[in-house]
């Protein structure tokens, strides 16, 4: 028995080696050397694009801004944005496929178009990822006041919409960021493990609060044909839309950790799609559920508390705090994985030198295999935006709808390229094997139309995003930089980026006339 439990194990830990090196050669071949430790299986690699997305933490975020402007009618763009994304998200996959990369979205832009167009790309998601961790810690506030008033630190309103709100916000987002940056310093294999437990407990938690919602039904599903909100059917399918937009994206990030998963060309375009259809099913209900739950449409609660007062009212104070602390929890793991998801996009532009302080921040831990300087990097960078907050309320909206509008665009930088290769024939025809002979996830004869519309959706829920609506990045007045912050944000990001790609060029024209 001892014998053969032995050779087993020297089986398969043999297999394991093998395919080790199979996944460092297949790496050698796009050019780069396995630093990052690649220890992620399938359900870490799933793990990682659901956090990302984390429903509890982004619809218990952005429901009362969605119910305020469209009211139950809101509901209904949440299908039409999800359809929108799986349409990405397949393209997608079939890029993870081919190119197993982390930095994905600036590896797969840079080699569809070109080595500019592609930094752009990288720029403008790295910069969005950043403040995408800013927005996810800034949740927090959503929920801690309401487990507990100790954690009011800063005046008596835990409304984010107030001052007292905003700033309080601002400050736990700031501890939350400090962790979630030891954290991504550790070992990949601590913050992978990390990351599953508290996807599982969100995906528990998610369930048991759709479950207890929909046994608690004060209406019928027909009150979301409804708006009552500020824009009627038009209002509620353009701003009511940035819940959904908000709550729907990351799930690119199986991608970006490919150079830490195993057999990638097969795990991650899998669980990008699983990743983006379980957290559209568990977000869609969750939305039904706290309208169809809601002790009250006209009260004005649920337009400024939103789930959490749905939970608190509903379910009473004890089981409705005890499911608030595991969205407490869903938000902390999902501003760990967005700051990892932008530490890989930030150590894969650097290792190809194509930033400042290109070293440092390309430098891989030997022992934890963790790109150190990216952590503190985006952990800073979100913690300087998260004290925003302290200056106005109106930060908080900003700050959000800003990152979602920088991810679309990004986004929509890799479909285009891909699009037009698709036209003049030069996608090529993805006849290419994953790690176990299988054909690569490939579209097929659907591809042209499925990334046509891709194209479409992405360009106009880009718009929709950065339109600068007064009524809703400055319904107070007073401020026209938040209602133009997007445009400014966006301006100032791509100057930034322009200016630095001019030096750079500078630079190297400079050496290659020394030599």
């Amino acid at each position: 028995m001892t014998g053969t439990a032995t050779s087993t194990g020297t089986a398969a830990s043999g297999a394991g080696t093998a395919a080790a090196h199979r996944d460092a050669a297949e790496l050698a071949g796009f050019g780069y050397r396995q630093e990052l430790h690649r220890s992620m299986g399938r359900y870490a690699s799933f793990a990682a694009g659901f956090s990302f997305i984390s429903v509890l933490t982004t619809v218990f975020q952005f429901f009362a801004f969605g119910f305020s402007f469209g009211g139950a009618a809101f509901f209904w763009t949440w299908p039409a944005v999800l359809l929108g994304q799986l349409l990405v998200a397949a393209c997608f996959a079939e890029l993870a496929a081919r190119y197993p990369l982390s930095g994905a979205i600036y590896q797969w832009s840079t080699r569809l178009s070109n080595p500019s167009f592609g930094w752009f790309a990288g720029w403008i998601m790295v910069i969005g990822q950043i403040v995408v961790v800013a927005a996810a810690a800034l949740a927090l506030q959503v929920v801690l006041p309401a487990i507990w008033s100790g954690f009011q630190l800063v005046g008596g309103d835990p409304a984010p919409t107030s001052a007292s709100g905003a700033a309080n916000a601002g400050l736990l987002a700031v501890v939350l960021l400090a962790l979630t940056t030891v954290v991504n310093l550790l070992d990949n294999r601590v913050m992978s493990a990390v990351n599953r437990i508290g996807v599982t407990a969100e995906i528990i938690g998610a369930a048991l609060i759709v479950v207890l919602l929909l046994t608690h039904t004060e209406r019928g599903p027909g009150v979301t044909f409804h708006t009552g909100g500020q824009g009627g059917a038009i209002g509620a399918l353009l701003v009511g839309s940035f819940t959904a937009a908000y709550v729907l994206i990351g799930f690119d990030s199986a991608g970006e950790l490919s150079e830490e998963t195993r057999s990638p060309r097969r795990t991650a375009p899998r669980t990008i799609l699983l990743a983006l259809a379980s957290a559209g099913v568990l977000g869609g209900l969750l939305l039904l559920g706290g309208v169809l739950a809601a002790p009250s449409l006209t009260d004005g609660r649920l337009a400024t508390e939103g789930l959490s007062y749905v939970l608190t009212s509903t379910l009473g104070d004890g089981p409705g705090r005890l499911l608030l602390a595991d969205v407490a929890v869903a938000i902390a793991v999902a501003t760990l994985a967005i700051q990892t998801s932008g530490s890989r996009m930030l150590f894969s532009m650097a290792r190809d030198g194509v930033l400042p302080a290109a070293a440092p921040l390309a430098k891989v831990s030997a022992r934890t295999g963790m790109p150190t300087g990216p952590a503190l990097v985006v952990g800073t960078g979100a913690a300087a935006l998260c004290l925003l907050n302290l200056a106005s309320p109106e930060a908080f909206l900003a700050i959000g709808t800003t990152c979602i509008a920088m991810l679309y665009l990004a986004y929509l930088m890799v479909t285009g390229p891909m699009l037009l290769r698709r036209i003049r024939g030069t996608y090529g025809t993805g006849t290419g094997l994953d790690e176990t002979g299988r054909p690569l996830f490939s579209l097929g004869r659907w591809g042209l139309p499925v990334n046509a519309l891709a194209c479409l959706y992405g360009a106009v829920m880009t718009v929709n995003l950065a339109w600068p609506r007064a009524a809703v990045y400055d319904p107070a007045g007073g401020h026209w930089y938040f209602q133009w912050f997007t445009l400014l944000f966006l301006t100032v990001t791509t100057g930034a980026g322009a200016a630095w790609l001019a030096v750079r060029a500078r630079r190297t024209t400079k050496g290659e006339a020394l030599r």
